[in-house]
């Protein structure tokens, strides 16, 4: 009886939660058409025009007068948005939507969850599962999104030069104003000077995606065809990894499970018999950047899973069947080696866009071949302080302690009426220079930890005092010591959440700066602190096994720098991302998927 009891709950609350849905559906159909008279501004239909170009100036919208909220915020700052990225779409769920009147410009209209990207490209994970279309988080904010792409920003005049396609295939383009710009474009893979790039894939985006699981599941149904040789079916089946990072080893680790899981079932056995899957690291190890302990964990789960993994090793060139590379032997000598193969991954690091580089060309100010150099607030070195910001891929911090401290012992000089050169800095006032330098570089931190030992070391005459040479040399080691910010998800999250605060709290700081008068100088500076990155850790999935390096996380203890597990540790990883990912709609949509692949496997299938 108790038994039949708890059956008759399960039934009835599972069968209360099938009725509750479909009320919840029948109310989600609308019968009555919506028609309704619509306000347009004058303004919005016949925009003015001006700047260098003489091109249409947009500063109404269309949709500026559909409701309330977006009446009320035409008329606040105008900060316009150039991406859809992780820092664009951090930034548009913390900012307050009463505060600016946003826009965002992206040729892409949807947010992709890139850490995922790989399961996508064998069936793991639908499409779909990992996009958010960026019209429903730019709502959050009564914002605008506009399809288009940025190629130009005119500084001087505070207007962005946007290219769009209108449906006959031409070109038009119109300026857009703005009070504050985010640049957000992210990146492009780094060629490294390889010629026959053209044919590999890489994996940026999520048509990316599409086109590697198209060209796996065609060269598996052409290895099967009576019509191809034995030579043509081994090369088909020869996939090969151009470089050992995480987007690299991960897709790596899915395709093999693939291959392993799925392909037996339903593809010819000979198949599995003559697949080889190739990974190429230049350098010592594979996960170069995480603990060596776990690099080896992922070298060793890769030997088991008979994945060729070729260290120290250059790709030369990429042919149309075959990949060239080079690689040193135990002696030390560099040999040449060709592998054959059916596919060809590209995934060996970052490089600028073309508009990112467009932008550094017009500012003399950008030293950095690689990236936007920006201070530690984000602004963009060498615009109007407090105009351009720059975040993720696209831009980097510049650490130049020294000569900022160098700046400032100049002025402390100039002030006691002293000589810079002849300046003597005793240990009270090198506690207030340490201070100013973690205020002002908060990434310089680690390397202050114990001012007294960092005194005693460069104080080399025992004087008691740090002379200009001595400080000098000081800051300059820690110049050498701060590294480049990872450009990494983790890191553009992080400064488009800080970007949003500092917007609220400059919002909020606006009408008593205007009291009194204050309308120009370090603003940023003034209401809200400068940006300290917070390294969260580091994932990676290595074929039904995962592993966590938290190396820099502030959790290591005695050592010990991170883990790695079997399946245990794969629902873990899953786990994190689960609670990343951005909306409710794409966690349902992950769990349906991780649900399917149990249950049924994975669509070894095209996809349109």
């Amino acid at each position: 009886m108790r038994t039949f009891f708890y059956f008759g709950v399960v039934a009835g609350g599972i069968g209360s939660l099938v009725i509750a849905f479909f009320i919840y559906d029948a109310t989600t159909y609308r019968e009555q058409p919506l028609i309704e008279a619509v306000p347009i501004s004058s303004l919005a239909l016949n925009p003015r025009r001006g700047g260098p170009k003489n091109l249409l100036i947009v500063e109404h919208f269309v949709d500026d007068d559909d409701c309330e909220t977006k009446r009320n915020s035409k008329h606040k700052p105008k900060l316009v948005v150039l991406g859809t990225g992780w820092g664009s779409v951090a930034l548009l769920k913390t900012l307050n939507p009463e505060e600016y009147h946003v826009t965002v410009i992206s040729p892409s209209n949807q947010f992709l969850f890139t850490p995922m990207l790989p399961s996508a490209t064998v069936g793991t994970l639908e499409l779909r599962s990992l996009v958010e279309p960026i019209r429903r988080i730019v709502q959050r904010v009564h914002g605008h999104f506009l399809k288009a792409m940025a190629v130009d920003v005119v500084y001087e005049e505070r207007l962005v030069e946007v290219e769009t396609v209108d449906t006959t295939g031409a070109k038009q383009s119109f300026y857009l104003p703005y009070d504050k710009l985010l640049i957000a474009c992210g990146s492009v893979t780094n060629p490294h000077g390889v010629p026959g790039l053209t044919n590999c894939h890489f994996l940026k985006d999520i048509h990316d995606a599409r086109n590697i699981r198209n060209t796996v599941i065609r060269n598996l149904e052409q290895a099967c065809l009576p019509t191809t040789t034995d030579e043509e079916r081994r090369r088909l089946l020869s996939f090969v990894v151009c470089g050992g990072g995480p987007t690299g080893v991960e897709f790596a680790a899915e395709l093999y499970d693939m291959l392993n899981e799925d392909l037996v079932n339903i593809f010819p056995k000979i198949l599995r018999c003559e697949i080889s899957v190739h990974l190429i690291q230049s350098r010592g190890h594979i996960l170069n950047t995480y603990d060596e302990a776990l690099s080896s964990f992922a070298e060793k789960r890769f030997q088991t899973d008979h994945v060729n993994v070729y260290t120290n090793a250059r790709v030369k060139e990429v042919k149309p069947d075959s990949v060239v590379f080079t690689e040193k032997d135990g002696d030390g000598n560099v040999v040449t080696k060709e592998l054959p193969m059916g596919f060809c991954l590209w995934s060996t690091g970052v490089s600028q866009t073309d508009f990112a580089k467009s932008l550094a060309s017009k500012l003399p100010e950008q030293t950095n071949r690689h990236a936007l150099e920006t201070d530690a607030h984000c602004r963009v070195i060498g615009t109007p302080l407090g105009d351009v910001y720059a975040i993720g891929d696209c831009a980097t911090v510049q650490n130049n302690v020294s000569d900022h401290i160098v700046t400032f012992l100049r002025t402390l000089a100039w002030e006691k009426g002293k000589d810079p050169e002849t300046l003597q800095v005793s240990f009270s006032e090198w506690r207030a220079v340490a201070k100013k330098v973690k205020q002002r570089f908060p990434q310089a931190s680690d390397h202050l930890r114990r001012l007294d030992k960092l005194f005693a070391e460069y104080d080399r005459d025992r004087s008691g005092s740090l002379d200009f040479g001595e400080l000098s040399e000081l800051l300059r080691q820690i110049d050498n010591k701060l590294t480049s910010l990872p450009a990494t998800a983790q890191r553009a999250h992080q400064q488009g959440e800080y970007l949003a605060k500092k917007f609220n709290k400059l919002a909020q700081s606006a009408p008593g700066l205007q009291l009194n008068e204050v309308d120009y100088g370090d603003l940023d500076e003034a209401v809200y602190k400068a940006f300290e990155y917070r390294h969260l850790g580091s994932l990676a999935y290595v074929g039904n096994s995962a592993i966590f390096d938290i190396q820099g996380t502030g959790l290591d203890i005695g050592g010990w720098k991170g883990f790695a597990g079997q399946l245990w540790a794969v629902y873990l990883w899953r786990s994190v991302y689960f609670a990343q990912s951005v909306s409710f709609r794409t966690r349902c949509l992950l769990a349906m998927d991780w649900t399917k692949r149990a249950l049924f496997g994975r669509d070894l299938m095209n996809t349109p």
